[in-house]
C-alpha cells in the first residue's frame, strides 16, 4: 500500500536554518526530497555591523524598540552577552516600549524578562505601522531589529512620520558559498522534475531566481504551469506575487503547516484513471496502481505522463518524441515504453497501434 501522503512527489527545500527539520518532515511523509540552500546567514558574534548597531543602541537610548522575529532577537541578546554588552542592551530594552511583530518575537521577549508593550496579531509590519502613525512618533527614537534584509519602506514610512529611526541588522543573508545545488536544482525544475519548492523568507526567493540567471524565465513559467511555489507567508510569496506566480501558503504561517500545506496540495493536484479495471495515480517521478508505488525513470513518466494526459486516444510517436526529457526518436520511445511496461508490471495498461503510436486503455476517470 501507500507508504505516505508525498510518496512519489519530489520536494525540494531552499531554507538554510531549519533545513534538516523540512527535510525529515517531508522524509516522514514519503516524499523525495532535495536540498539548495539559496542564502547563507552570517554568523551573528563576526558580524561587525551588528556589533557597531548594538553599541550605538545602547548609547542613543531609544524610545521604542520594534522586535521582528524571534529567532533575531534572541540571538542579538545572546551576540551581545558574547561582546560584553547583554547587561547594558538589556538595560535600554527594558526602560524602551517594545513591540513585537506577532507571537514569536513576543516569546523571545518574555523569555529575555522583559515585556511586550503589545504585539501585531497579524505578524505583519504594516499593522504595527498603522497603530503607530495613528499614534503619533513625531520626535521619538525608534530602533527596528530587522529580519534578514533592510525595512526599506517600513524605515521610510517611520521617518517620514517624523521619528528618528536606526535600523539593527541583527542577522544577514547571503548568497550560498557553494551555488552548485540551486543551480542543479534550477536545472531539475526546467526539466519538470520537481514538483514542489518550498521557501521560508523573501531573500531566500529573491537569491534563488538572482542564481537562476538565465533560466529565470524558465523557471518561472514552471511555477505558473506545474512545479509548486509553496511559501510559508505572505512577505516570503511577495517576490513571486509580483511576478504573477501563484503561491500557496497555510493559514498560520508556521513551519509545521507550510509542510502539511505541501501534503494536502500536491495529491491533489494528482492525474487519477481508471485503467485495466484498477486505479492509476500519476505522481511526480512514480505512478499508483490501486495505491501501490511504482518509481519510475524520467523518460518512462514523461510518456505515461504524455498518454495520461489523452485518456483513451492514441498519441503518435513523434508527441512522444516531443515529451521525452531530451527530445531523441522513435526507438528511444519504444525502449521507454517497454520499460514502462515492465514497471508496471503488465502489459494491458499501454495499447500498441501499429504505425501510429500508442494509447493509455482506460475504463472511465476515477472518481
Amino acid at each position: 500500500m501507500i507508504e505516505g501522503v508525498l510518496t512519489g512527489f519530489t520536494v525540494a527545500v531552499t531554507a538554510e536554518r531549519r533545513r534538516d527539520e523540512m527535510t525529515a518532515l517531508l522524509h516522514r511523509r514519503g516524499a523525495r526530497v532535495l536540498t539548495a540552500s539559496a542564502i547563507s546567514i552570517v554568523p551573528l558574534a563576526d558580524d561587525d555591523a551588528l556589533h557597531a548597531a548594538t553599541a550605538a543602541c545602547i548609547g542613543l537610548q531609544p524610545d521604542l524598540v520594534i522586535a521582528t522575529t524571534g529567532f533575531g532577537f534572541r540571538g542579538w541578546l545572546e551576540a551581545a552577552e558574547n561582546w560584553g554588552l547583554g547587561d547594558d542592551l538589556r538595560a535600554v530594552l527594558g526602560r524602551a516600549r517594545l513591540i513585537a511583530r506577532g507571537p514569536k518575537p513576543c516569546g523571545a521577549i518574555r523569555a529575555a524578562g522583559l515585556s511586550e508593550e503589545w504585539a501585531a496579531k497579524t505578524e505583519a509590519t504594516e499593522e504595527i505601522l498603522e497603530r503607530l502613525l495613528a499614534e503619533g512618533i513625531t520626535g521619538l527614537r525608534i530602533v527596528v531589529q530587522e529580519h534578514g534584509e533592510p525595512q526599506t519602506e517600513f524605515v521610510a514610512a517611520l521617518r517620514a512620520a517624523g521619528a528618528a529611526v536606526d535600523e539593527v541588522p541583527v542577522y544577514r543573508w547571503v548568497p550560498p558559498p557553494d551555488t552548485g545545488p540551486v543551480r542543479r536544482l534550477v536545472e531539475q525544475i526546467v526539466a519538470g522534475q520537481v514538483d514542489a519548492v518550498a521557501f521560508t523568507s523573501a531573500p531566500a526567493v529573491k537569491s534563488f531566481l538572482q542564481l537562476a540567471g538565465e533560466s529565470e524565465g524558465w523557471v518561472l513559467d514552471r511555477f505558473r504551469s506545474g512545479t509548486l511555489a509553496a511559501c510559508v507567508g505572505p512577505v516570503t510569496a511577495a517576490p513571486l506575487a509580483a511576478r504573477d506566480v501563484p503561491v500557496v501558503m497555510p493559514e498560520r504561517y508556521r513551519l509545521g503547516a507550510l509542510i502539511k500545506t505541501i501534503a494536502d496540495e500536491l495529491p491533489r493536484r494528482a492525474v487519477r484513471l481508471r485503467v485495466a479495471g484498477g486505479t492509476l495515480e500519476l505522481r511526480g517521478h512514480a505512478v499508483l496502481i490501486d495505491e501501490v508505488p511504482h518509481t519510475l525513470a524520467p523518460a518512462a513518466m514523461s510518456i505515461l505522463t504524455a498518454l495520461a494526459a489523452k485518456p483513451g486516444a492514441v498519441v503518435s510517436k513523434d508527441q512522444l518524441i516531443a515529451a521525452l526529457p531530451r527530445g531523441n526518436d522513435g526507438h528511444a520511445v519504444d525502449v521507454a515504453v517497454a520499460r514502462l511496461r515492465t514497471a508496471l508490471g503488465s502489459g494491458r495498461h499501454i495499447e500498441t497501434v501499429i504505425k501510429r503510436g500508442y494509447r493509455l486503455r482506460v475504463d472511465e476517470p476515477a472518481a
